[in-house]
């Protein structure tokens, strides 16, 4: 049996394959550049492997034909569905919809009066001196002014006009629209008439609808409106994408992951939970990696092609309420990821007076300048400028055959070219490789500052945290971020290249439901908020189709604020008010320095989320077989630029290490997904799971 975990990225696909079909790992062996295969206990073996995310020559859907590849089926094969047990998939599928504004063609339904509500929105104004506003642009492509009104005490005021919603529908679906978004107010409470226009939509024919006091049941109109009309956008298409897939898979257990970091089936999965699929997943992977290396306090750093994700970790998944993704609010609950536009593929310039890095990448096409397609500079070269990438050990996939090394000598050209510019602007002279430094300081420094946004302006230490890094590039730059931020341990998993397909596999099916409640915290509110949490309980069980409800795992929180306030902070529920209270406090004070001990509390709204807890795959352990004093031997020495002067510098092959080795930096550890760079105040050590953990010299 085949269990298969995916991550479809924007550029690549990457696939963790758990199997105990000997045949099958036999036959991939004979192709070691392509797969990676680890043994793991129990005989099974984990398969690693990465293809493009879009080759349409080749193939429809990269995660499927990742599955044809690994079982060995030609393209006109089906696949066995007795082959595979299941499959857990991230996608950015609705992120670049959303994005690249390609969703389906949306019609608002909201209340008559407020037909421009989600235009104006908070009428915020991200660049305050501009004098020409380029307002975003709006999914929904008409509107309908619905007459119907609740007040905020649930009285109705107006009835819905059956007749003119009914004619207004028709107009719409005779246009070619199927997709609507219902948006009343006070709605989240009273749904009443929502209910009404949603069956008057089914009656005519609508394919997608979606219903405000469904998709985010909470106060604000503009973030819930907004969150519906993504939801009417986006779920078509994933629909579609889930069909496309499942159509390849007949009856496979096939699971998706969501924003919130848990798994969902595939029938389930919607619009609105699919923005942060793929980071999701690196989040969790990194979690639970990190969890089962010993660590619990830790902050994750995913560093890719085009931008670096950064999250906070201690004991539980942070997430927010209210976001802003690709210019669209949402107020649904996701994981607190803060993502900056810095990565291996950010391009680097001299503006006259100072060096930039990014927000503009180069991508994979042309990419870097040393990727052979006359290419700008970017972070990528740097790391080749400083000699910490080295073309021998990078994949040989350049030029037009895609069969050439990276090119080192274009590199070194354009850097003394940028030396001399900067030279004859700023009567400074820097030598190319000082240069390349600069830029990877001011890079650092960016990708540091995320970090501090995450961690110390929240009030904690990151001095006491692990540093968890993947992605492709992560691992360059590891050490310099750990000592901008003063963090004295790093994590690397053997599998931090593919760590978000491989943290679809640890994670468990999550449903969280959540309510608005707007109401004083007081005892007398305690029976009332048990009863609401036991009302989302029931609703959150609907989405859990399999599995022993007795031993599913139930978390219960309340989103408390100071009375007049509009910041929220998320707190454990407990029957007993003066706990809430003063673990409130804390959090308070902690995260803004100060409390305002005479406002009340106001209990803005409550969750509960219900976890099922799946079957995860083991990790292997490794056992030494070379004496304790007999050190791991380099393949070469290198030159490495660091600290402002060179280096020779030993490289190691990390399937070379084993237990208990210890290298001291200056090193470069390379391995088949990445290339681990041990500047020389640090040192790095392996364990027994074949984790590397790299620490500051004392």
């Amino acid at each position: 049996m085949l269990k298969v975990f995916a991550d479809r990225g924007g550029t690549f696909t990457d696939i963790v394959a758990v199997t105990n079909n000997q045949a099958i790992v036999e036959r991939l062996s004979r192709h070691r550049e392509r797969f990676l295969i680890v043994p793991l206990p129990k005989r099974e073996w984990i398969i690693v492997y990465k293809l493009l995310s879009e080759n349409p020559e080749q193939y429809q859907d990269a995660a499927i034909q990742g599955i044809r590849d690994i079982i060995g089926l030609a393209s006109d094969q089906s696949i066995p569905s007795a082959a595979i047990e299941v499959v857990k998939m991230g996608t950015t599928v609705a992120t670049n919809a959303l994005l690249e504004r390609k969703g389906d063609r949306v019609a608002l339904l909201i209340t008559k009066g407020f037909k421009d509500a989600l235009r104006i929105g908070y009428q915020n104004r991200p660049d305050i001196f501009a004098r020409q506003i380029v307002l975003p642009t709006m999914l929904y492509e008409q509107v309908i002014e619905v007459e119907e009104r609740y007040d905020a005490e649930g009285q109705e005021l107006t009835p819905v006009n059956i007749a003119q919603v009914k004619q207004d529908l028709e107009r719409l679906y005779s246009m070619g629209i199927r997709s609507c978004a219902i948006v009343f107010m006070h709605s989240d409470r009273y749904p009443h008439h929502e209910q009404q226009v949603q069956q008057l939509a089914q009656a005519v024919g609508f394919t997608q609808i979606s219903v405000s006091h469904e998709v985010s049941p909470l106060m604000k109109l503009v973030s819930r409106g907004d969150t519906t009309v993504v939801d009417a956008y986006l779920t078509p298409i994933l629909r579609r994408y889930v069909n496309q897939v499942a159509s390849q898979l007949p009856g496979v257990k096939l699971m998706f992951m969501k924003s919130d970091g848990g798994l969902v089936a595939a029938q389930k999965f919607q619009g609105k939970d699919s923005i942060l699929s793929g980071p999701a997943g690196g989040i969790v992977g990194a979690v639970q990696t990190s969890k089962r290396a010993g660590f619990d306090l830790v902050i994750t750093f995913d560093m890719g092609g085009t931008s670096t994700d950064v999250a906070h970790f201690q004991g539980e998944y942070e997430r927010q309420l209210d976001s802003e993704i690709a210019g669209a609010r949402m107020r649904v609950p996701v994981l607190a990821i803060n993502t900056i536009a810095a990565g291996g593929g950010s391009i680097l310039f001299f503006d006259g007076s100072s060096y930039r890095v990014g927000p503009e990448s180069a991508g994979s096409n042309p990419g870097p300048a040393c990727y052979r397609r006359g290419g700008s500079l970017a972070v990528t070269d740097a790391n080749v400028m400083l000699g910490k990438i080295h073309p021998q050990y990078f994949p040989a996939v350049f030029g037009v055959a895609g069969n050439l090394p990276l090119d080192q000598e274009i590199v070194v050209e354009k850097f003394r070219q940028l030396a001399q510019e900067i030279a004859t602007a700023t009567g400074n002279y820097r030598t190319p490789e000082q240069v390349a430094a600069g830029f990877i300081a001011i890079a650092v420094e960016n990708m540091a500052n995320a970090i501090k946004k995450i961690s110390l302006q929240r009030g904690y230490d990151v001095s006491r945290y692990v540093l968890c890094c993947f992605g492709g590039a992560g691992a360059q730059v590891a050490c310099l971020i750990a000592d901008t931020l003063g963090m004295k341990q790093i994590f690397l998993h053997p599998y931090a290249g593919v760590l978000s397909a491989y943290g679809m596999g640890l994670a468990d099916v999550r449903a969280i439901r959540e309510k608005g409640v707007e109401q004083p915290l007081t005892a007398a509110l305690i029976p009332q908020l048990q009863q609401l949490m036991q009302s989302l309980l029931i609703q959150a069980r609907t989405e859990l189709s399999e599995g022993d409800i007795g031993n599913n795992q139930v978390v219960q929180k309340v989103n408390l604020k100071y009375q007049g306030t509009n910041s929220i902070l998320t707190i454990d529920f407990d029957t007993d008010v003066a706990i809430m209270q003063a673990k409130f406090e804390s959090e308070h004070k902690s995260r803004y320095g100060f409390v305002q001990l005479e406002k009340p509390l106001i209990v803005e709204s409550v969750s509960v989320e219900l976890i099922q807890k799946m079957d995860t795959p083991e990790e292997s352990l490794i056992i030494r077989d070379r004496a304790l004093d007999e050190y791991p031997q380099s393949v070469e020495i290198v030159k490495m630029f660091a600290g402002d002067i060179w280096h020779d510098t030993p490289v190691y092959r990390r399937e070379d290490l084993q237990p208990e080795d210890i290298i001291n930096g200056p090193a470069i550890i390379v391995e088949k997904i990445s290339t681990i760079i041990v500047e020389p105040n640090w040192i790095a050590q392996l364990t027994e799971r074949n984790h590397l953990i790299l620490q500051v010299k004392n």
